[in-house]
């Protein structure tokens, strides 16, 4: 890469991996918040995980991957240099493993969760075994548009709680809607909960996840 790889964790798999789970936190957050809920979607350890640290440092403090002007429309240049560098990492990392795209799963946790969508249903790039969103929405933003057309079958879960005060639920209902119908096999699970991972619903997101990779055949 011409430019240094950012900053980030990896929870080592128990064995031979047998693909990559990556997750990406988020406003004001790091890249250590979302490492123990690797071993929540994984608990076998089939997966390596990997938890990027986003570019900003912008207030009120913790690391940001875009500077928000109103909710669901990112700032077109920290959004889009953030996605260009987190692309050319993870294109990177995952082939210095050699881990194909088809066995990573991406997964986010709100402005997580909108680069997961971007990284993910982006025009042109390659698609993944899956896309975990919770607490986000699909971005609105100039020079980025989503290519559903290429993604037919693709599975994507959503999880978002009904009395979430910084991203509303409709955001989540929208992206449902939106790509269940262009084809993505996409699942939406509601809670009461606030802005948050809800713990109700932790189990059914291990499975989704759990599913998503096939276990490799042993030599």
């Amino acid at each position: 890469m011409s430019a240094p790889p950012p900053v980030h964790l990896v929870r080592e798999a128990d064995g031979p991996p047998d693909g990559a789970l990556v997750l990406l936190h988020g406003r004001g957050a790091d890249e250590r918040d979302l490492l123990g809920v690797l071993d929540v979607l994984d608990p076998e350890r089939r997966l390596v995980g990997l938890t990027p640290g986003a570019p900003l440092h912008l207030p009120p403090g913790g690391r940001h991957w875009y500077v928000v002007p109103r909710v669901g429309f990112p700032d077109h240049d920290t959004f889009h240099a953030s996605l260009d560098g987190l692309c050319g990492f993870l294109d990177e990392w995952l082939a210095e493993r050699g881990i194909p795209w088809e066995r990573t799963v991406v997964g986010g946790f709100s402005m997580g969760a909108v680069m997961t969508y971007a990284v993910t249903l982006g025009a042109g790039r390659p698609a993944p075994a899956g896309a975990l969103a919770l607490s986000g929405f699909i971005p609105t933003v100039e020079g980025w548009s989503a290519g559903v057309e290429g993604r037919r079958g693709l599975p994507v879960a959503i999880a978002h709680g009904r009395a979430d005060p910084i991203i509303a639920v409709d955001f989540a209902r929208a992206a449902h809607t939106r790509l269940d119908e262009a084809g993505l096999a996409v699942r939406l699970w509601e809670t009461d909960a606030g802005h948050t991972i809800d713990a109700a619903i932790v189990g059914d997101l291990a499975a989704w996840t759990d599913a998503r990779i096939p276990t490799t055949a042993s030599p």
